[in-house]
């Protein structure tokens, strides 16, 4: 059986250099492999912004690597471009004659509006989000600022700052002092002067990360138990965390990776800057950003649904999950969110579309056997990637699969982030009884029903003389009424 060809998209970026090696499946991009490098290029650039022959053979010994793994990709399917350092090097050519023999490629070095550009082609198809939206990126030799909606990018600048550039001038002593932080804080505002007022007056709905440093910010918060939302507040906190280290060779964060320790400084006062400048309450994580822009725009798929829904489908096709089910159990469950949106106070942005996604995939563990299929669903979710999905929301979607049935296990909706536990347990509760009244699987079997909470007692209303009718979910709602009530969660199924 013939595979669907590789696409390969490499990244020569300032601090790193990346290559990722994906496959459309069932229209969806699979990732097959991720290489990534540490090489540190911007740390060669000296006053005349001239690459040392260090940093040149760290670079080549970086591509060396990636040259046998794109011997399988066909080379039209190929993609490989250079950013700021080497948008910047005056001596750029020597590098790039030896790794393009290295490679058997052309290397495209790209302006910074294009790599703005496509940074925003990548978070689009990879995150989720309605209205305009402001992505930021913060490279190792420049930091790009998009706003733009669905895939189109409205205004988009590439600034000459970035975590390399800023540990070298602001921190180059080690130190994690508060004075070197505000130096470096003011600096990078003083770069954002130049820009501010475009992007205060066209204004955004939503704020996505795109680089290192706000994955770094992302596996401090889960590492800490804390929501995923990154806010000003937690960017100064772990700013006096950092400065209490004292030096950048003795930081200590819990959740910061070793490999990202010598930077996070540098790129945590240019975040925080932006925050202050642009005023933003809060940002997540982007799934994707330059590689994956490069991916897609090779694919040249349409971008005519939000990414969670590519996503959706794709596993609804490979896993042959059965969608008028799924439909059905999702549609059910949103009517009962809106019925009890105002007395369970459930939020419409964060609670009901993990809701509807659930209700969606709630039977993606049945590709491997029923008895187990709560627990099969939740292992799949955790460990599959899902463009449009933050960590957090995985969390809580895969803590969903798991209680959807059988015994609750609180553990799992106390550990997600995405929600307080409260709503977490909500919603299972409105997920669970909606697939016990879709069992017939059956269309028009569906019961006109109403759900009704005064705090957490919660009652079913559905037709008089129903259960005489149709026995197996009246006794499945019963055993299910009990069994929350057993929880402290009085339910009762109730005929009028």
């Amino acid at each position: 059986m013939n595979q669907p060809p590789l696409y390969a998209a490499i990244d020569l970026g300032s601090n790193s250099f990346h290559m990722l090696v994906v496959r459309e499946v069932a229209g969806a991009i699979r990732t097959v492999a991720k290489v990534k490098r540490k090489v540190r290029l911007a740390a060669g650039l000296d006053a005349d912004n001239c690459l040392s022959h260090e940093a040149m053979e760290r670079g080549w010994d970086c591509l060396r690597l990636f040259a046998e793994q794109l011997q399988d990709v066909p080379k039209e399917n190929t993609r490989i471009v250079g950013t700021a350092t080497l948008r910047l090097a005056g001596n750029v050519g020597v590098f790039l004659v030896e790794a393009e023999r290295i490679l058997g490629h052309h290397i495209e070095v790209i302006t910074g509006e294009d790599e703005a550009r496509t940074i925003y082609q990548g978070v689009s198809w990879t995150s989720s989000g309605e209205g305009k939206r402001l992505v930021i990126d913060i490279g190792g030799a420049s930091t790009e600022l998009v706003i733009g909606e669905q895939s189109d990018a409205k205004l988009l600048n590439s600034l000459h700052m970035g975590c390399v550039t800023w540990l070298r001038r602001f921190f180059a002593d080690g130190l994690l002092s508060a004075d070197n932080f505000a130096a470096a804080i003011e600096g990078a505002k003083v770069v954002l002067a130049q820009v501010e007022q475009s992007y205060l007056d066209m204004g955004w709905v939503t704020c996505v990360g795109a680089s290192g440093t706000v994955q770094a910010l992302q596996e401090i918060m889960i590492a800490q138990g804390r929501s995923e939302r990154v806010t000003l507040s937690k960017l100064n906190e772990l700013k006096e965390q950092a400065i209490q280290c004292g030096r950048i060779d003795q930081l200590a964060l819990q959740g910061l990776a070793p490999e990202r320790l010598t930077v996070f400084p540098s790129g945590l006062a240019i975040l925080i800057a932006i925050f202050e400048t642009l005023h933003i309450d809060n940002m997540t994580l982007a799934g994707g950003a330059l590689r994956e822009g490069l991916i897609y725009g090779m694919v040249g798929r349409k971008r005519d649904c939000d990414a969670r829904e590519r996503t959706a489908e794709s596993l609804i096709t490979r896993y042959q999950l059965d969608r008028d089910q799924a439909e059905r159990v999702r549609n059910v469950a949103l009517t009962a969110f809106s019925q009890l949106h105002q007395s369970w106070h459930l939020s419409e942005q964060y609670g009901r579309p993990m809701l509807r996604w659930a209700a969606m995939l709630y039977e993606l563990g049945l590709c491997i056997e029923y008895k187990k299929a709560p627990q099969h669903a939740a292992y799949i979710i955790d460990h599959i990637d899902m463009p449009g999905f933050t960590p957090a929301q995985k969390q809580l979607l895969s803590a969903l699969m798991l209680n959807q049935r059988d015994e609750f296990k609180l553990d799992e909706l106390e550990r997600q982030n995405a929600v307080s536990m409260t709503q977490a347990c909500r919603l299972a509760r409105i997920l669970r009884l909606s697939i016990i009244l879709c069992m017939r699987r059956t269309e028009g079997t569906v019961p006109e029903f109403r759900f009704e909470a005064d705090e957490e007692q919660l009652t079913i209303w559905l037709p008089q003389g129903w259960s005489q009718v149709h026995y197996l979910r009246a006794s499945e709602l019963q055993d299910e009424a009990k069994r929350q009530t057993l929880m402290g969660w009085p339910t009762r199924v109730v005929e009028e």
